[in-house]
């Protein structure tokens, strides 16, 4: 199972956060969102198909993102839960903690977006920059 949600880049993507990686429906962005790495998603938690839903809530399931700007791309890999809600109306969330809240999409995540290259967070630092994140399900 894949699915693709698109994003821009924004001026303010610091992507310095140790533990999660996010990326947002939300137009604007402050610096304080340090682990945000796209703005304008089409798609948060609660948009994801009841199918998708369903695996990403069973703790055996390993998930692998992928976040592509142009010719960079990072992937990044984690693990379902049975405590994921998937409610949130804006935002995905991967973490690398186990902590679950309604905008967690992945637990025990193997990377974080202070990992991400530098050189991909300029692209993503240009709001001209379409990305995306591939999710795929294993």
């Amino acid at each position: 199972m894949k699915i693709e949600i698109p994003f821009a880049g924004h001026k303010n993507i610091l992507s310095l956060h140790k533990k999660t990686i996010e990326i947002t429906k939300d137009s604007e962005l402050s610096v304080s969102g340090d682990c945000i790495v796209g703005i304008n998603s089409t798609i948060a938690c609660i948009d994801l198909p009841e199918k998708f839903k369903k695996k990403i809530q069973n703790p055996d399931t390993v998930i692998v993102f992928t976040i592509v700007a142009d010719e960079h791309s990072f992937s990044i890999r984690g693990k379902g839960s049975d405590k994921l809600t998937l409610k949130h109306t804006n935002d995905i969330v991967l973490r690398k903690s186990a902590f679950t809240c309604s905008r967690t999409i992945a637990i025990n995540c193997d990377k974080a977006s202070d990992d991400i290259p530098r050189t991909m967070i300029k692209k993503l630092q240009n709001p001209k920059t379409t990305g995306k994140l591939i999710i795929e399900i294993k």
